[in-house]
C-alpha cells in the first residue's frame, strides 16, 4: 500500500520500505521497553502499548517477543495492543546473563552497530573483538568508535594497533564525544531512514555522545572511576531516539557481560581459521606438533599471542553455548529428537 504522507512520517522512525503493509492495523515502532509494557511511536506521536497474549506465554523464546527497534502492528483500540511483529531485517542478540540459556535481543532493524569504547582504562581490543563477533550475522555493520580522543592518549598508536587485529574493511573512528564535529563524522551512518544501536561498557561515553548527536542535554551523564575508567549505568533501559540528521539511534545501558549465543561464525578470525587448515595434521592441537601453521605464525609475528588467545577463548565459548542451546532444543523436542552439534577442537588457552 502506498501512502506518500504516511511513508514520509514513518521515515522519521526508520521505516525503509517503499510501501506500507496492506493491513488495517496501526503501524508503529517499539522505541522503549519497560516493566509495565512498551512505548511505541507511529511517526507522529509516542504512546504506550501492551503485548498481546501470545507474547506472554511461559517458555517463549525472548527473541520472539517485541524488542526495541521492532516494527509492529497494533490494534486500534483505546488501549493499543501489539498483535504482530513485522519481519526483522536485522537483529543484534546476545546470550542473556546468568546460568540459564536464553537469547536476548539488544536491538532490531538496525543498519549499524556502533561499538563505543574509551581510549582510557576502558580500552581493550579483546573486548572489541568480542563485540564484533556478536555483530557477525546480525545483518548490521559494525562501526568502532574510540571515545575520549581528547584526553592526551596516543590516538594514532591505539587506532593502528586495533586495525592490525581487525579485517581490512573495518570502520574505526577516534572521536571526542563532546565535539559537535562528531555529528558530521558520523552522519553517513545516521542519515534519513537509517538506524544504529550504540553499545559499550558503562563510562565509555554513550550518553555524552548521544547528547551531542541530539544537539541537547537529554541523557544523564556521570563521572567514571579513576582506577578503571568505568562508570555507573546512567542509561537504565534501551531507547530509540530520532536524531536531527534524520536517522534513529538506540542507546543502551552499559553491558558488563557479553555472552556469545553459540551461533556466531567467528568470521572476524578468518585468517586464523585459514592457518588452522594449513597445519600438517588435521587433529593438530597447535601445541608442539611438527608442521603447525599456527605456531609458525606465532613465532614469525604474523599472529599475535593476544589475538590467538582471544580466538581460543571465543571459540571455546561459542562451542559451549552451541552445546547448551542444542541440549535445550533436545529437551523441548522430547525423546525422539537426537543428535547434537559436536564440539570442534579442544584447544587450551589462557585468560587475557
Amino acid at each position: 500500500m502506498t501512502d506518500p504522507e504516511g511513508l514520509a512520517r514513518l521515515r522519521h522512525i526508520g521505516w525503509r520500505d517503499d510501501a506500507l503493509p496492506d493491513d488495517p492495523r496501526r503501524l508503529a515502532r517499539v522505541v522503549a521497553q519497560h516493566r509495565a509494557g512498551y512505548e511505541v511511536h507511529d511517526g507522529t506521536e509516542a504512546f504506550n502499548a501492551q503485548p498481546a497474549g501470545q507474547f506472554l506465554k511461559r517458555g517463549l523464546d525472548p527473541a520472539q517477543r517485541p524488542a526495541v527497534g521492532d516494527f509492529v502492528l497494533l490494534s486500534r483500540a483505546t488501549h493499543p495492543v501489539i498483535e504482530e511483529i513485522l519481519p526483522r531485517r536485522s537483529t543484534l542478540t546476545r546470550a542473556a546473563a546468568g546460568e540459564r540459556y536464553e537469547r536476548q535481543v539488544i536491538a532490531a532493524n538496525i543498519d549499524f552497530v556502533m561499538v563505543l569504547t574509551g581510549l582510557d582504562g576502558d580500552f581493550n581490543p579483546s573486548r572489541i573483538e568480542r563485540y564484533l563477533t556478536l555483530v557477525e550475522g546480525s545483518g548490521a555493520r559494525a562501526v568502532v568508535l574510540l571515545s575520549k580522543a581528547d584526553t592526551g592518549v596516543d590516538v594514532e598508536a591505539a587506532v593502528s594497533g586495533l586495525l592490525a587485529r581487525l579485517p581490512a574493511d573495518s570502520a574505526v573512528h577516534a572521536i571526542n564525544g563532546k565535539d559537535p564535529a562528531t555529528v558530521d563524522l558520523l552522519a553517513p551512518y545516521l542519515g534519513p531512514g537509517m538506524s544504529a544501536v550504540l553499545v559499550g561498557s558503562s563510562g565509555a561515553g554513550k550518553s555524552t555522545l548521544t547528547n551531542t548527536l541530539l544537539g541537547e542535554e537529554r541523557m544523564a551523564t556521570s563521572a567514571v572511576r579513576s582506577h578503571d575508567s568505568r562508570g555507573r549505568h546512567t542509561t537504565t533501559h534501551r531507547a530509540l531516539l530520532s536524531l536531527p540528521t534524520g536517522g534513529c539511534l538506540i542507546d543502551t545501558p552499559g553491558m558488563r557481560e557479553l555472552k556469545l549465543t553459540g551461533e556466531e561464525n567467528l568470521d572476524l578470525f578468518a585468517d586464523i581459521e585459514t592457518l588452522v587448515a594449513q597445519c600438517r595434521f588435521t587433529n593438530c592441537t597447535h601445541g608442539k606438533e611438527p608442521g603447525c601453521a599456527v605456531q609458525a605464525a606465532l613465532a614469525s609475528g604474523e599472529l599475535s599471542p593476544q589475538r590467538w588467545r582471544n580466538f581460543l577463548k571465543l571459540h571455546e565459548e561459542r562451542e559451549e553455548q552451541a552445546a547448551t542451546m542444542e541440549a535445550r532444543l533436545r529437551r523441548k523436542a522430547g525423546p525422539k529428537h537426537s543428535g547434537g552439534k559436536p564440539r570442534r577442537g579442544g584447544w587450551s588457552h589462557d585468560e587475557d
